[in-house]
């Protein structure tokens, strides 16, 4: 049998095959194997070139050739058909008229949601928001806050060192002197973010944690105002009822200073929910602020502690796992 031949009963047996079944892709794939493949028929043709007389291969390589792209086509044109017919039948056993799949809704972090919360309260009462660095130098987280070197408040706060004279800021504090610095009075702010220490981890502490300070600094600023500022704060927090009481405290950047405390029920004892105080007058040196004739008081609040209080949440690693089945409570 000539070559000529042997091309036209491959072409014949292929169109005869793929008549068979057009719509079984599986069948269609082991036709594309018997015929196209690398052990295929066509590839049996082109092996015996070497047979062909020399002055026949250019004619024979054509007819070749033309063979495989012939059934080439013929096979993508099949694959092609039996796609279109799936997604027909697909579409056809959809009823459009049943209700669609609900598809799951995220929600907002408590962490997000408890800061949020704080700061429409306070912006409520004429604070503005301010923002500050992550990472900043030792001079702006502690010794413009009247913490010098080896001053025993740095061992409070373990502190994750950058490098030399960078650290990861240990309380939002640090904004306020950035604020002052850059403003004059009189200013009335809060910082939100992050803040960073190096404490070992467990059901009460993280390595990482939220913060919000609060500056007010004008030329007739009381302890008396800050009792009601944050007095009004802990009651739109945690409702009308709430028990609230202040205690003396220090801090090296206010004098005097005090935490408060808001009783929990549950567990029928005083809980700290933030430090606050004057502003010490060595600050206001620092920022080039005459402390005869401004004021200022200054706050600080753990949004994660303000958070377990409010949603009766007994660890604060749950913030930090990323268990659905514990944000989805949210």
């Amino acid at each position: 049998m000539s070559l000529k031949d042997k091309i036209g009963a491959v072409r014949s047996n292929f169109r005869t095959a793929i008549e068979s079944f057009p719509t079984d892709s599986i069948k269609l794939d082991e036709l594309r194997i018997r015929f196209l493949g690398r052990k295929g028929e066509i590839a049996q043709l082109f092996n015996t070139m070497g047979s062909i007389p020399a002055d026949e291969r250019a004619n024979a390589g054509k007819l070749l050739n033309e063979l495989k792209i012939d059934l080439q086509s013929a096979f993508d044109s099949a694959i092609k058909n039996v796609d279109q017919n799936q997604r027909k039948k697909e579409s056809d056993s959809v009823d459009y008229s049943l209700p669609g799949i609900e598809l799951p809704i995220g929600s907002i972090h408590p962490i997000e949601q408890t800061l949020t919360e704080v700061k429409d309260i306070f912006k409520s009462i004429g604070f503005s928001i301010a923002y500050g660095p992550e990472i900043d130098d030792e001079y702006h987280n502690f010794e413009a806050l009247n913490i010098p070197k080896h001053h025993p408040a740095r061992d409070m706060q373990d502190t994750f060192f950058v490098e030399d004279n960078a650290v990861l800021r240990t309380h939002t504090s640090n904004v306020q002197i950035h604020l002052m610095e850059n403003e004059e009075p009189p200013i009335r702010y809060i910082v939100p973010g992050r803040v960073y220490r190096n404490e070992a981890i467990s059901y009460k502490s993280f390595c990482l944690f939220h913060q919000v300070e609060g500056l007010y600094v004008d030329k007739n600023v009381s302890f008396s105002e800050l009792k009601g500022t944050l007095d009004y704060f802990a009651r739109r927090m945690f409702g009308e009822d709430v028990k609230i009481r202040f205690r003396p405290s220090y801090f090296p950047f206010t004098e005097p200073s005090a935490e408060v405390d808001i009783w929990n029920s549950e567990r029928n004892q005083w809980m700290e929910i933030l430090g606050c105080g004057i502003v010490n007058p060595k600050v206001f040196k620092n920022v080039g602020y005459d402390s005869t004739i401004w004021h200022g008081y200054a706050f600080g609040m753990g949004i994660e502690r303000i958070a377990m209080l409010k949603y009766k949440i007994q660890d604060i690693r749950h913030f930090y796992r990323n268990d659905i089945r514990f944000l989805e409570q949210f």
